[in-house]
């Protein structure tokens, strides 16, 4: 078997059917072979048609019709009714036209999926369906599911697999036989014979492990080498001065947490090795991770080095610069704020001072990454909500140092502990898991939309008693909206949620619910000025209640916000829901979060986890759960590390592939007898690496 010859070389594939294999991304046997199932359907569970219950239902039976219509555009139905001796019940399938012209009303058919009650009746909804004939009555009754595309189906992938199977014999392994044994791994020939061809449901288990086992070591790996080659470099010596970090917790305004305490001096230990720090400081929203990098950017300015504070939005460097200028201003340092919205006249002589070494702290967007920004001796770089920005972008901002600098990485969403074990793992990490002093846990309430009415009475008491209230909404107007204050002069959709968008709440808000209050709205659409002015209103207090997009869904700090409202709340992501009700909270107030999702449906199990807790450490673990790695992790960065079996959330698992890579690691085999294993590990850390 040859890995790179073409599909359409096979027997029964021909030209045509390989521009169809082409759609799915196959285009090589290697490719093919690598197309793993997304599930199984068990034939050996055949269950009576007068015996089914609603749930998971496999029968075989025979359709007597078949016929398919679109109901409306974009929506394509097609409805069969199937029989067996025993009774006969109906199938549905949505969006699905070619079902009608596949099944032959003088076959038989397995036909497996949930038998559910639907629009008024019983239905069994887009089965799984398979030609009896196709099934061998004395071998596995256990049939993969392919992806399919049109004119491709899951049956025709699967014989085309098949057909490779007496093959792999002959194919080279791609881990060290060595490896396999000590951690009972499949090899990969009878690897892919079980997640290919299984026979039992333990086989294809076993076929998932090895191939998930072999994606994770990748990133393991190279985690450990990335971590390795770091601790190699030189890194600028920055000493502890006991009696300034004494002067510098003595000046705050408050007293350090235990947990920050804790970060400070893990920092500062890194700081004195002599090797680049790369650390992680992750904390709940609010639990002071600014504090703890202004203390380690004082420390360094101490022994003559400035800090550089890169933030992925212009309110969030603001926001940090505003911080920062409050704490280090007492120790007699410059906080400088660079952004794209400094004009020309004022940034000349700012880059002349971060090029002097008069300004200590340059805290920025992007804008800091510019070829004429240069610094006098950048020895700690500092960069918030790490996850926004590419390797590319981060290494330019450290190469403007003469020696790889130390960088502390800030995320105020809480890493699953599986991933900070995995793509994490060349990073060591500090955890702030305690809120600051005075800080009165935050209520959260699920609220139908039937009682919106009680929600915004709420919200209007708070703002009686001077307190001021955030309404968050997951789009903005698409006909645009008027920015800023006053009223806006787009109308509502017809028939539209009047609360989906920021226009279409702000028109519903000020027009009627809050009408004698100050309301104003704010959205990503509107240029930087605007912005600035709109929020610049909520700080001052002359705006009651501000309706916004996600724009506010980290670097605003209003205390006296104590009421947040998450319209259509169903539509964000459980991370992201943590992080808006993080905006509340601030101040010693109590405050409240009410989440009203889009319909009075049962409320879906992440709003009733964000109902139930405020740690989001646990919410981490519990989205990683719900959502995969996939999309907690970052699409783009999840596809490049070619992690489709990998169990990343599963802990044990990801422990046992850390002592297989450090076996792996320890061990005298020369991973360059296993190419396609190197190239793994050489892609995974171009891709994780943060520094």
């Amino acid at each position: 078997m040859k890995l790179d010859m073409p599909l359409s070389l096979m027997a029964g594939i021909g030209p045509k059917r390989a521009e169809q294999f082409e759609r799915l991304g196959l285009v090589t046997v290697g490719d093919l072979l690598d197309f793993y199932p997304r599930s199984y359907e068990d034939y050996g569970d055949v269950i009576a048609i007068g015996k089914v219950q609603p749930g998971k239902v496999t029968i075989l039976a025979k359709p007597t019709t078949v016929t398919g219509r679109y109901v409306r555009r974009g929506l394509h139905v097609t409805e069969a009714v199937v029989a067996d001796t025993s009774g006969e019940l109906r199938v549905v399938w949505f969006n699905q036209p070619y079902r009608a012209a596949q099944i032959d009303t003088s076959k038989e058919y397995y036909f497996s999926g949930e038998y559910e009650f639907a629009r008024g009746r019983y239905v069994l909804n887009n089965p799984q369906t398979e030609l009896a004939a196709n099934v061998d009555p004395n071998g596995s009754r256990i049939t993969p599911v392919y992806k399919e595309t049109k004119g491709l189906t899951s049956a025709f992938i699967g014989r085309a697999l098949s057909s490779l199977m007496p093959l792999v014999d002959d194919l080279p392994e791609t881990l060290p036989p060595e490896l396999c044994k000590e951690y009972d791994l499949l090899a990969r020939p009878a690897a892919l014979r079980a997640i290919h061809a299984p026979m039992t449901k333990a086989d294809y288990e076993a076929g998932r492990q090895r191939f998930g086992f072999e994606e994770l070591l990748a990133v393991v790996v190279a985690a450990a080498m990335n971590k390795r080659e770091n601790a190699a470099l030189e890194a600028w010596h920055i000493p502890f001065d006991e009696a300034a970090a004494q002067a510098f917790a003595g000046s705050l305004p408050f007293k350090l947490t235990n947990a920050q305490r804790s970060a400070v001096w893990e920092i500062i230990k890194n700081l004195e090795a002599g090797t680049p720090m790369n650390r992680l400081l992750q904390g709940d929203v609010g639990s002071g991770k600014t504090v703890v990098a202004a203390m380690v950017a004082f420390m360094a300015a101490q022994a003559g080095y400035q800090t550089a504070f890169m933030a992925p939005t212009e309110l969030l460097a603001a926001q940090h610069a505003a911080t920062l200028d409050k704490l280090l201003t007492p120790h007699h340092l410059t906080v400088a704020l660079l952004t794209g919205s400094v004009k020309p006249k004022a940034r000349a002589p700012l880059l002349e001072a971060v090029a002097s070494g008069a300004i200590a702290v340059t805290v920025g967007t992007h804008a800091l990454i510019q070829p004429t920004v240069n610094f006098h001796s950048l020895g700690f770089v500092v960069i918030d909500e790490q996850h926004r920005f590419g390797v590319e972008q981060r290494r330019r901002l450290m190469d403007k140092s003469a020696r790889m600098p130390h960088l502390l990485s800030m995320s105020a969403t809480p890493i699953p502990r599986s991933l900070a074990l995995t793509v994490y793992g060349e990073l060591d990490v500090s955890i702030l898991n305690e809120l600051p002093p005075g800080r009165t846990p935050i209520t959260t309430k699920i609220a139908s939309p039937n009682s919106r009415a009680k929600v915004y009475e709420a919200a209007d008491t708070a703002i009686e008693a001077g307190r001021q209230v955030y309404v968050v909404c997951p789009q903005i107007e698409p006909s645009a909206a008027v920015p800023g204050k006053g009223s806006a002069k787009t109308k509502a959709a017809p028939g539209g949620d009047d609360h989906k968008s920021v226009v279409q709440a702000f028109q519903k808000i000020s027009g009627s619910l809050l009408k004698h209050r100050r309301v104003a709205m704010l959205h990503g659409a509107m240029n930087a000025d605007q912005k600035a002015e709109i929020m610049a209103g909520f700080v001052a207090g002359e705006i009651d209640v501000l309706v916004s997009t996600t724009v506010i869904e980290v670097g605003v700090d209003v205390p006296n916000a104590t009421i947040m409202i998450i319209e259509n709340a169903d539509h964000f992501g459980l991370a992201q829901l943590h992080q808006l009700r993080g905006r509340v909270g601030r101040g010693k107030e109590q405050s409240y979060c009410y989440l009203i999702p889009a319909t009075s449906k049962a409320p879906s199990r992440r709003l009733r986890e964000l109902e139930q807790s405020t740690d989001g450490f646990y919410l981490s673990e519990v989205d990683l759960e719900l959502r995969g790695p996939g999309e907690v992790y970052g699409r783009a960065q999840h596809g490049q590390l070619d992690m489709r079996l990998a169990r990343i959330g599963d802990v044990r698992f990801v422990e046992r592939v850390q002592k297989a890579a450090q076996w792996l690691l320890n061990s005298t085999i020369d991973l360059n007898n296993y190419p396609e294993l190197a190239s793994r590990i050489e892609r995974a850390k171009r891709v994780i690496t943060l520094n």
